[in-house]
This record gives structure tokens, sequence and C-alpha cells, in this order.
């Protein structure tokens, strides 16, 4: 006699992630979270956010980002999905600044975010499209960039790794680079997925981090 299968809050649940951004790819897999990622099939290059605050803007992108992987096949097998959409941008006096199109808007924005500080906001969505339930949150981080060199902003215009990185850059690859940075708050916010709040709500959801994995203790809020 065959066992009963087993209902879908008893499946193993598996992350999708609705994006191909490799940072937060790396993220997760740093963290121990299991998961598929896909192209959600939009972009929000051409949105624009009118008169909302930076964190409802993130928040609504995350959203969108998620209801979009939906309605891709996931192939997860047997596991049931929690799709993830998220958003970053980072803010300097109260202009938000996404992922630069070319190389020239890259170079602008490394001149601006220098010699001063700014803030970095992320949001994320969880869309569970078996239980028909959502969670949405955002995280902020606070970054200070020094001086930095034409050369430096040369070398590294050049190099194209600008591309696909809201603010023009990515926080562990500069500083590992010697770019003068200090940042306040988590620093995988400033990379694209705030893991401190994320694991403690993929474990709420049934989402367990593999054995070895960094243990990450915060808040959820």
């Amino acid at each position: 006699m065959s066992s009963p299968a087993s209902s879908p809050s008893e499946r193993r649940r598996l992350v999708c992630l609705a994006s191909r951004s490799p940072r937060r790819r790396e993220l997760l897999h740093e963290h121990g979270i299991e998961h598929l990622s896909q192209h959600p099939g939009i972009e929000d290059s051409s949105l624009f956010p009118g008169s909302v605050s930076p964190s409802q803007w993130v928040a609504s992108l995350a959203f969108l980002k998620a209801s979009a992987g939906c309605h891709l096949d996931w192939e997860a097998g047997d596991a049931a999905p929690l799709v993830l959409g998220a958003d970053t941008v980072c803010v300097k006096a109260g202009e938000l600044i996404g992922t630069p199109t070319d190389a020239a808007a890259a170079e602008r924005t490394i001149r601006a975010l220098a010699n001063g500080t700014h803030e970095v906001v992320t949001g994320v969505a969880l869309l569970d499209p078996i239980r028909r339930s959502r969670a949405l949150f955002v995280d902020h981080a606070r970054v200070l960039v020094g001086p930095i060199s034409d050369s430096q902003i040369a070398e590294y215009i050049a190099s194209m790794r600008w591309e696909g990185k809201a603010g023009a850059y990515n926080l562990r690859e500069r500083i590992a680079a010697g770019w003068p940075i200090q940042f306040e708050g988590d620093p995988t916010t400033i990379m694209g997925l705030p893991m401190i709040k994320l694991v403690v709500r993929l474990r709420s959801l049934g989402v367990i981090p593999r054995v070895g994995a960094p243990i990450v203790t915060g808040s959820a809020a």
C-alpha cells in the first residue's frame, strides 16, 4: 500500500530566484540556500518611480519581479516553490541611482558617489504560489566612499565590472580592490540581498539552509 502524497505544507521548499544576478545567486549559495534561477522576463530600466519613496520603489519592483516569476516553469520536481524577487537602488542627496546603462553612466555614478555617503536600499518579495501568500520587506545600509583617483575610475570603467550593478559597484569586490569604502548595516543588503533578514524569513517559511552554512542571526522585522 503506497503512502499518501505529501501536502504542500509538508513538501520540501525550494527558493526560485526571479533573477539571473550572479551576486544574488552567490549570496544564496554562500548561505546554504538551495535555489533555482531564471530571468523574470521583464525589464525595469524603462520604469520610473514617480513620487514614491525609495523603499516603496524597491519593494514594488521586487514584487513585480516575483509576480512575473510565479508564471515561469521552474521544474522544481516535488519541491514546493517559493519565488524570490529583489531590487536594489542607491540614494544620494535624495536622488535614486539604479543600474547604469552604459560606460558613461557608470563613470558619472562612480564620480557622484566618491567623496561622500549614500544609502543603499534593497527590497525583497517572497511569493508562495501554492499557499497564495506573500511577504515583503526592505532593508537599508549606509556607505561612505572616500576619494577615488581618475586612473582607478578609468581602469574600473574599462573592466566592465560595473555592468548590472546598482550604483555601478559591488561592495565586496571594490573593497577587495582597495577602494576606500566603509559601511553601516548588513553588507549583503548593499550587495543585493539582505541575508540576515532573508534567512530568518526563509526559515519561517520552511526553507532550511544546508548543513555547514553560516549561522545567520537577526530580526526579520
